[in-house]
């Protein structure tokens, strides 16, 4: 059993909005929080700052831990419009997100990161069809892209259930593919409607390399998107998840992302209150 503890807390950059280097490093210096997931390239809201961020963190006692990479023609307007312009599966984009895989594995590199993350799309569920070969082989690719700079590659949760992502990570490593890892967003389960989060983060951590932490409310209309709520507001089970994580002797960084409402700072700082009073009651 390993406790958890306050100092694996971190934020997401892109849920913050930075303005330059040293607005994110004032952020962090009130947010109290020494680790930052580094969005790496620009994408939807978010600028992709980077240059000089390793350098205005060092100044205020932070640092980059990991990075982000979304894709080029990601729409969430609606469920159905995501599944098929998420992640790497549209063919009219798939050149364009080699290139934009290059560029964050680059820069990742050159930050000494370990692991980018990123949403890789739906995967499909038949593994003799001709959409789960092509996906396979497309993340085989972007897998090899990322092992070049000596990165693992991290999946995010809540497109696809648990057990879904298993067997495809038992499918990747059968073709060789060992770089593989989960970027765990309980509250993607939530929104996707793919199951308890729980349930999940059991199956699936031994391949959990980091954690989201983000808080969700279920949707009551099949077909329909959730609703994204502050941390301690949803229907995440915080006690039941971070019980899992002592359990399995977790190690890894807890990130907090909001990526709705009008008071980020304030959510945020929210959660820290939160996640870190869960910390000290589970032992």
């Amino acid at each position: 059993m390993t406790k958890q503890t306050p100092e694996q807390l971190g934020v997401c950059s892109w849920s913050m909005l930075p303005q330059s280097a040293e607005d994110m490093a004032r952020i962090m210096a009130e947010l109290g929080l020494k680790k930052l997931q580094l969005g790496l390239v620009p994408h939807r809201d978010d600028a992709g700052i980077v240059d000089g961020v390793p350098e205005a963190l060092a100044k205020v006692g932070a640092r980059v831990v990991s990075g982000m990479f979304g894709t080029i023609g990601e729409d969430y307007t609606t469920m159905e419009t995501i599944k098929v312009t998420g992640g790497i599966v549209p063919d009219e984009h798939w050149e364009a997100n080699q290139e934009v895989a290059r560029a964050a594995a680059a820069r990742a590199r050159r930050f000494g990161l370990s692991a980018v993350m990123f949403h890789a799309g739906f995967l499909p569920h038949d593994r003799s069809s001709a959409e789960f070969k092509k996906l396979a082989g497309r993340i085989e690719v972007v897998a090899g892209i990322c092992a070049d700079q000596g990165l693992d590659m991290m999946f995010e949760t809540g497109q696809e259930a648990a057990d879904d992502l298993g067997t495809f990570f038992d499918h990747m490593e059968g073709l060789g593919v060992t770089n593989l890892g989960v970027n765990f967003d309980p509250a993607n389960m939530i929104l996707y409607d793919m199951g308890d989060p729980i349930a999940a983060l059991r199956k699936l951590l031994p391949r959990v390399k980091s954690i989201h932490i983000k808080d969700a409310v279920r949707t009551t209309v099949p077909g329909e998107w959730g609703a994204d709520v502050p941390v301690g507001e949803g229907q995440v089970d915080w006690h039941a998840f971070i019980e899992v994580l002592v359990n399995g002797d977790y190690t890894g960084d807890m990130h907090i992302e909001r990526e709705a409402g009008d008071d980020r700072m304030g959510d945020v700082k929210q959660a820290i209150d939160v996640i870190t009073k869960v910390m000290s009651e589970v032992v």
